[in-house]
């Protein structure tokens, strides 16, 4: 038996899981698991090498964000000495996007009073990113996690605010 993951905006839950019974009486689809993220306001941080995504979403809209880009050059076929040197260059330019995208989430999520934190993008990035110590409040909160995100953009963000405020509904098939 296999389960899927289906996300459901809240306000269309009710008649999603009404259409569900009615289309499944009998099986063979049955829902096993209902699990809301109900936090507000909402941080987001969303980063990649390449571009980052800041914001703070409150019932569902952004009121504050931050979406930029920052070249961090990818890997390269070269050997020997270029390809340490190609290393070092992409680990300064992470480093300097961390440091830029961690001075947008202070300005913007560390006074915010959010209550829960949708993280995306590049694992280690994010962990870099909350690693500063200004942003120790965010740590700990509830978190959403939606690393299958593609590159930072406004849009993204706004998606990332949709998907992180979604129910997330299991079904075994």
């Amino acid at each position: 038996m296999s389960t899927r993951l289906v996300e459901v905006a809240p306000a269309r839950l009710d008649g999603w899981l009404a259409r569900f019974a009615e289309n499944n009486p009998d099986g063979p689809q049955r829902v096993v698991g209902v699990s809301r993220f109900d936090h507000d306001p909402l941080a987001v941080l969303l980063v990649r090498r390449g571009g980052y995504a800041v914001g703070v979403a409150t019932a569902g809209d952004l009121t504050a964000r931050k979406v930029g880009t920052r070249h961090v050059q990818s890997r390269t076929a070269a050997g020997g000495w270029s390809q340490q040197r190609f290393a070092r260059r992409r680990a300064n330019q992470a480093d300097a996007l961390v440091g830029a995208v961690t001075e947008h989430a202070v300005r913007l999520l560390a006074g915010s009073r959010a209550q829960g934190l949708v993280v995306g993008g590049d694992r280690a990035l994010v962990v870099a990113v909350l690693e500063d110590e200004r942003l120790a409040s965010l740590v700990d909160l509830p978190r959403r996690e939606l690393f299958d995100l593609p590159d930072p953009r406004a849009d993204v963000l706004r998606t990332a605010v949709e998907r992180g405020r979604a129910v997330r509904v299991t079904i075994d098939e």
